[in-house]
């Protein structure tokens, strides 16, 4: 919401609230009048003209209220006026409502009048100050100007960045800053929506490699970053950097030491999954219930140990972008029902239901079999952990409005509370309320999302504490993609999981 929309629910809200305090008056005169058996007319007549007398009064109020803004505006303009030398500029800082607003306006008006007020004098003395606190900072800090030029920095970022000393002054942001991100939510893409869209603004991003020149070790760090439209000393953007290398460093090496067992559980699990199969085979009808339902869940817990032996090597695999799949036509219903089977075997043994609501008629999909099988898999296996008491779990799919094939996991469980859902799809990410309750790597949506976004899709997730969780995903209908299969070899389309995104400026060096 920009500042002229909260401008306007401000006074929205304001009108109603000054007219029901009009009302008021009236309403208890009515009560009272009722309660004293005065004449009904009598005490309507007196209602009437209280309730009048009140609008009279708060409409007076709310007007001055209301127009403060353009009279504090109004008045700006006129201050800078040629013919205009009595009337002091604004004092904006006690203006209670459309202040963000007002202020950037008069900003602009000062810059375009080229005039300059004592209190742009007194601002530019206090922006020097800050600029010499900002050298003396420890850790890296940017500010730079709306074309991206790097107008000051902490002495600190030299160092951070291993550049010599007065290096970055004047230079373009992003041709000094070689950023990578977990996700599409880049910091070029942020400055962009600020400078089309926003007044002022604040980020934070988690997570963030900084790469650095001669092959020196990748560091990590955390960013803080605002923005103020037209500041009148050019520094439009501000970004702090909160290297957290060390303890990111050992979430990626426990990763890797992590690849690297599993690996070798590959070999050994193939094979005990191979028995189990073949024991289910050859004895069955033959053992007795207790019998048969210990190898069924011998079977569960080696289908268990295989995803999460896929889902570690396939997170290593999107981090270092070698994760690829090839898309292919396929019926969903098929794909999604023979994708689930193992879960569907697991939530009976666990005593929940899984049904299936799929929509007839959806068209073909664009799919690698395998890797959206994980998906669907990962959100199954969330459904029936997370899902409590109750019993049921419902997969629905349909075309949606917007011609893509959109599949939704719905549970009834303990839900998701509302400030950890922006954060569900990071990698090693657990909801620290529920990570001792419920066991987990934090890994399966991050993969689940790198493996939808590959495919063309979205994923996201509605949910409410103690009310259950909805995790939906959409399929590009293969149809949609016939261009580029003119494109191909024939043989499917092959996507990549990219794990790390690039700022784009740094594709234009």
């Amino acid at each position: 919401m920009d500042d002229f929309e909260k401008l306007e629910q401000n006074a929205y809200i304001y009108l109603l609230f000054t007219n029901i305090c009009a009302l008021v008056p009236g309403i208890l005169i009515w009560i009272y009048g009722s309660s004293k058996g005065i004449s009904p007319k009598t005490t309507f007549a007196v209602a009437i003209i209280c309730i009048v007398v009140s609008f009279i009064i708060t409409t007076r109020v709310a007007s001055g209220f209301i127009l403060r803004p353009l009279q504090m505006l109004w008045q700006a303009i006129v201050h800078v006026s040629s013919d205009t030398t009595n009337l002091p500029p604004p004092n904006i800082d006690s203006l209670r409502l459309g202040r963000t607003l007002i202020l950037s306006l008069a900003n602009r008006v000062y810059q375009l009048s080229g005039q300059h007020t004592n209190t742009e004098i007194d601002h530019g003395n206090i922006s020097q100050q800050a600029s010499d606190i900002v050298k003396l900072f420890p850790q890296p800090i940017f500010a730079f100007d709306k074309d991206q030029n790097i107008t000051n920095v902490s002495t600190s970022t030299y160092s951070y960045l291993n550049l010599p000393e007065g290096s970055l002054i004047g230079a373009k942001l992003f041709d000094k800053l070689n950023l990578e991100f977990s996700t599409d939510n880049t910091l070029e893409q942020w400055i962009t929506d600020c400078q089309d869209n926003k007044v002022a603004g604040q980020a934070l991003w988690q997570r963030v490699r900084v790469k650095l020149a001669d092959d020196q070790p990748t560091k990590q760090c955390d960013i803080v970053a605002c923005y103020n439209r037209d500041n009148t000393n050019g520094n439009e953007f501000i970004i702090s950097l909160y290297d957290n290398s060390e303890e990111y460093n050992k979430d990626d090496q426990a990763l890797s030491f992590v690849a690297l067992a599993v690996h070798e559980l590959r070999t050994p699990l193939t094979m005990l999954r191979g028995y189990v199969e073949v024991f289910e085979e050859e004895l069955e009808g033959k053992l007795n219930p207790e019998l048969t339902g210990y190898l069924h869940k011998l079977r569960l817990a080696t289908d268990q140990l295989t995803a999460f032996v896929a889902n570690v090597l396939n997170v290593v695999r999107v981090d270092e972008n070698q994760l690829s799949f090839k898309l292919s036509e396929r019926d969903w219903k098929t794909t999604l029902t023979n994708g689930s089977a193992s879960m569907l075997a697991r939530a009976q043994i666990l005593g929940k239901t899984i049904t299936f609501n799929i929509a007839e008629n959806l068209p073909s999909v664009a799919v690698d079999p395998v890797s959206i099988s994980e998906v669907v898999n990962n959100l199954l296996d969330n459904a029936i952990k997370y899902s409590g008491a109750s019993k049921d779990i419902v997969i629905t799919s349909t075309l949606n409005q917007e011609g893509f094939v959109e599949t939704t996991v719905q549970d009834s469980g303990v839900g998701i509370p509302e400030n950890v859902v922006p954060n569900l799809f990071e990698k090693f990410y657990r909801n620290h309320r529920t990570r001792h309750q419920f066991g987990g790597t934090g890994l399966g949506l991050y993969l689940s999302k790198a493996i939808v976004n590959a495919h063309g899709g979205n994923i996201w997730v509605k949910s409410k504490a103690g009310e259950g969780s909805q995790f939906s995903f959409t399929l590009l209908p293969y149809a949609s993609l016939a261009e580029e299969l003119k494109n191909s070899d024939n043989d499917g389309i092959t996507r990549h999981a990219h794990g790390w995104i690039k700022n784009h400026s740094m594709f234009r060096r």
